[in-house]
């Protein structure tokens, strides 16, 4: 009888003390993130950097926006997913660097357990949604290029407008599975991420238990939403190299390439600093990991709207007008 007792509070006590460990493990209510290297003058030198590139996107980003609306020259297809592009890119630019530069200034550097799975969630599900955007565009260029009789009867306004949600309903939908799967880890301490943003490879590594199948669902995440819209624009221009190529007059293959390189070469630098992060090993080198971070959260937001505009002639024209600026008519 004392013996079936003793196992009783025994067990009593294991349960209590696994209750106890368990809330333990997940005391940790913020984190602290450490950002860039470097004090003083260097800290600066940082904020000012960010804090120009990030004034700079907002302009150029939202000048492309009210072009797009107010010119009805631009009410096609093509610009209607480059307005709604740079719209994207005006939250996708907002969702890290505000705070980024809170932190550059703050000497506490910290952010809440809530506020860093926000950052995340927001952060990664704009970036899902720029790559289902450069997916459809792709798209959109190969109607364009390779299927011109078909292309009024198929991109149709109401297509466009259902391509456009899905791209941000399905950005949003995508993350929300590995969010709730990280933010259940334990998190016993420490609470130092060597990073300027919540991102699940310091996350993982800050867990107090490891969490094989969480990474793997996760990471199986990334690489269904990186290389499938890839994928699908690799296809796209494959069908466009291949049209053009057919084409026997040396001003039309120049024509139909101009069309489509602003966006070939967003995607070749959005994508290229993606795979990088992605691919390489940069998981030991905090710093290599912050700067390819920054490119394509905070630089390529930038170079878009130059690349768009400087190469497209109907955009130049458009910008033009809205400046009050006299447009050369041909």
């Amino acid at each position: 009888m004392f013996i079936i007792i003793h196992s009783l509070v025994t067990s009593v006590s294991l349960t209590a003390l696994e209750s106890q460990n368990t809330t333990t493990q997940h005391f940790v209510t913020e984190f602290v993130l450490l950002g860039f290297p470097g004090r003083g003058e260097m800290q600066n030198v940082f904020f000012s950097f960010i804090l120009v590139v990030y004034l700079l996107t907002l302009l150029g980003n939202g000048v492309i926006v009210c072009v797009v609306k107010w010119d009805k020259r631009l009410h096609t297809p093509m610009y209607i997913f480059l307005g709604n592009f740079a719209f994207l890119e005006i939250w996708y630019i907002s969702s890290t660097v505000p705070n980024m530069l809170v932190n550059i200034l703050s000497e506490t550097k910290t952010i809440s357990f809530t506020g860093c799975f926000l950052q995340f969630y927001f952060f990664f599900s704009l970036g899902t949604t720029e790559c289902f955007f450069l997916s459809v565009m792709a798209y959109e260029r190969y109607l364009a290029i390779c299927r011109p009789l078909h292309y009024p009867s198929i991109m149709t306004g109401k297509l466009c407008v259902v391509l456009v949600c899905v791209c941000w309903v399905s950005g949003f939908l995508c993350y929300p599975v590995p969010i709730v799967l990280i933010s259940q880890l334990p998190f016993c301490g420490p609470n130092i991420i060597e990073h300027f943003v919540c991102d699940p490879g310091p996350l993982f590594a800050l867990a107090c238990i490891p969490a094989p199948s969480t990474e793997f669902i996760c990471y199986t995440f990334n690489s269904l939403i990186i290389f499938g819209p890839f994928l699908s624009i690799l296809g796209s221009y494959t069908l466009v190299l291949r049209a053009v190529l057919r084409v026997p007059s040396g001003a039309g293959r120049t024509k139909a390439f101009s069309t489509c390189g602003s966006h070939l070469m967003v995607v070749s630098l959005f994508y290229g600093t993606l795979m990088v992060m992605y691919v390489s090993p940069t998981s030991g080198n905090p710093t290599g990991m912050q700067i390819i971070t920054l490119v394509y959260s905070a630089v390529t937001p930038l170079l878009n709207p130059l690349i768009y505009s400087l190469r497209n002639k109907d955009m130049k024209d458009a910008l033009k007008k809205a400046l009050g600026l006299r447009t050369n008519q041909n």
